[in-house]
């Protein structure tokens, strides 16, 4: 199923993890109503992008999934309004999230999340606060776009 021009339903609610521990992840229809907005909202930040394909890592997540991945009981993520992601052909991380800080899209939370790889948290819950932040395990959250 097509939720906008580039995102399919199970390019955002694939997960390895669901299928290695035989979790459904399917969304509910109010997840599915949230899964369209999040798509579109993705659409702009392709374009922001110069149109180059963005790579989603995670997107809807079942609360059996969240909980099995250690996600907060409150995650954007729950209700299909986020999702992690990068753009190889655009550039670093760091810069994604500087593109999209400095954009007019609208958001609530824009995350550069930093491990073994790096990648964008992007929320668009409703609230729209749009909170720009960077986290690592060993930083936690921390105000602003650096290294960590």
């Amino acid at each position: 199923m097509r939720l906008s021009k580039h995102f399919t339903l199970a390019e955002l609610t694939r997960s390895a993890t669901a299928n290695a521990n035989g979790i459904d992840n399917s969304p509910g229809v109010r997840h599915l109503a949230n899964l369209h907005h999040l798509a579109e909202t993705l659409e702009h930040v392709r374009a922001l992008l110069g149109n180059n394909p963005i790579i989603v890592s995670s997107g809807y997540r079942s609360p059996d999934l969240n909980r099995l991945v250690g996600g907060s009981d409150t995650s954007s993520h729950s209700q299909g309004l986020a999702a992690d992601f990068t753009c190889p052909r655009f550039g670093p991380v760091i810069e994604i999230c500087e593109a999209i800080r400095d954009s007019n899209i609208q958001f609530d939370q824009l995350i550069y999340e930093q491990g073994s790889t790096e990648w964008v948290h992007l929320g668009i819950d409703p609230r729209m606060r749009r909170q720009v932040m960077s986290w690592s395990r060993k930083a936690g959250y921390v105000t602003g776009l650096r290294k960590l």
